[in-house]
């Protein structure tokens, strides 16, 4: 499998992009206990927690093996998720927002970002399209997972409908990962090959480390993980969004930010 890593020290350039992520309070839970996670809005694996906020999403739904059930909760609730479990086993909370704008006032910060995602020539794409190098939008979505286990942890990540998802192809809390975690990206009904991903690994003492890798040409990457770490992994599309969004909006550009989070343990 072919893939590149290169760690980032957190002393360098600040983040140039602000992921989303569900973050759970306790990721292995016993069979009675709740489940629950924050909905995180931030940089580096630091954020702001965000309360439950139906307006704000589209989908927030709770898996375990065959079952599925919506995420309730009251308008303010935090955490943002609170649920009791489905079953013994490995749960998959998933989270689709509702679409969202940015405004770029000159090209040198949208290059940044493209740069920072590691896009390629956008910047002939946008003048081929004849785009305007200031005052231009971006239209974005977030697509976020977390892994829970759930007494015994047993059980296996899958696809749960997300227009982009990464699925974790290692279950991180039962199997041997000498060898790492192995996870696939989609969009749609296609992997994404030869795309980048970002994985943040923060340990025990809160200290962060970010290294970029790359998915083979089934859309699969690996990254090796370490006992009592907690890890994020971001991968993003950018695309140009269909024409009513575009006009709806006023944007020009649109991405949609695939996320999954999921802890080792000791």
């Amino acid at each position: 499998m072919r893939f590149l890593a290169l760690v980032l020290s957190l002393l360098a350039t600040p983040a140039l992009a602000h992921e989303f992520w569900i973050e759970p309070v306790d990721y292995q839970i016993p069979a009675d206990g709740t489940l629950e996670a924050h909905l995180v809005n931030g940089e580096e694996f630091f954020g702001s927690k965000i309360p439950f906020l139906p307006q704000r999403f589209a989908n927030f739904v709770l898996f375990a093996g065959d079952e599925a059930v919506r995420v309730r909760g009251r308008p303010g609730d935090s955490p943002a998720m609170a649920m009791e479990p489905l079953n013994e086993g490995l749960h998959i909370a998933a989270y689709e927002s509702n679409n969202a704008t940015v405004d770029y006032e000159n090209w040198e910060k949208f290059q940044r970002f493209v740069d920072h995602k590691d896009f390629g020539d956008i910047l002939s794409v946008h003048q081929a399209r004849g785009l305007p190098l200031e005052n231009f939008g971006e239209l974005y979505s977030r697509y976020a997972k977390a892994l829970f286990a759930v007494g015994d942890g047993a059980g296996a990540d899958r696809r749960v409908g997300l227009e982009t998802e990464i699925v974790a192809l290692t279950n991180p809390y039962i199997d041997d990962l000498t060898d790492g975690m192995v996870v696939q990206v989609y969009y749609r009904n296609d992997v994404r090959a030869d795309v980048q991903l970002e994985v943040f690994e923060k340990d025990a003492n809160g200290g962060v480390t970010i290294s970029l890798y790359r998915t083979d040409a089934d859309g699969i990457g690996s990254f090796p993980v370490k006992p009592g770490h907690r890890y994020m992994v971001d991968a993003v599309v950018l695309r140009e969004p269909a024409a009513q969004a575009a006009e709806a909006t006023g944007t020009v550009w649109e991405t949609l930010w695939a996320n999954l989070t999921f802890a080792v343990p000791e």
